[in-house]
């Protein structure tokens, strides 16, 4: 392997992951925010401050689950390296971040808080300033590089290590936060403890069989993405 070519699928695997830690975040951080939407008053003082704004907090819950979906095809765009997917994903990302920032704004003028909207915003924000620094001319010249056969084999491990991470996040995203979701000693964040687990335990089975298991293929590709079609 030349040094151009593992630059290349080392982006690509850097690109890939974060881009679906974030999407799976971001589809967290909406489905997570409808407990509270629902029943603004059932948590005690702590979230009754949103419920004048509860319309609002609606489209936060059904933006984040919808910009997470997005998210997770854009994944699918990457590993496919499907034609005009780096827009996608910029458009994607940029909209994750518009909805977190107000999202973030509006709850601490209501509650005093914003936690943990804080962390799914800066995760976009931080996997948009990578995606914009793939998009500069050097390293675009290097990311657009193409390959062929060997392609295959570099996309699955890069889905692989995706599954793997998502799996990763379902099963710790309880603990990761118990300290913003604690509420009378009880951790709300473990409500979905058996349904987290579940699909945390199945997203790293099948990152495991898609690695070793090479019956298993991806579609395949001449680019990685495109930044200009």
């Amino acid at each position: 392997m030349n040094r151009r070519n593992w630059w290349v699928k080392l982006l690509r695997t850097i690109g890939i992951v974060l881009m679906g830690i974030t999407a799976v975040f971001t589809l967290m951080g909406g489905a997570g925010t409808a407990c509270v939407t629902l029943n603004p008053t059932g948590f005690g003082d702590k979230f009754s401050g949103i419920a004048n704004l509860q319309w609002l907090y609606i489209i936060f819950v059904l933006g984040g689950i919808a910009i997470g979906i997005m998210g997770i095809r854009a994944v699918i765009y990457l590993i496919k390296g499907s034609k005009n997917s780096y827009r996608f994903i910029l458009g994607t990302l940029l909209l994750g971040t518009v909805i977190n920032l107000v999202h973030v704004f509006v709850s601490r003028a209501l509650r005093g808080g914003s936690m943990p909207v804080d962390a799914v915003l800066y995760t976009n924000l931080f996997t948009l300033a990578l995606f914009l620094l793939f998009g500069l001319p050097d390293i675009r010249e290097a990311v657009v590089f193409k390959e062929s056969a060997a392609d295959n084999h570099a996309n699955r491990d890069a889905a692989a290590i995706t599954l793997g991470a998502a799996g990763l996040l379902f099963l710790t995203i309880q603990f990761l936060m118990a300290p913003t979701h604690t509420i009378s000693s009880i951790n709300y964040a473990d409500v979905w403890h058996v349904s987290l687990t579940i699909i945390g335990v199945a997203l790293i089975v099948s990152g495991i069989l898609l690695k070793f298991n090479h019956k298993l293929h991806l579609p395949d590709t001449d680019v990685i993405f495109e930044t200009n079609g």
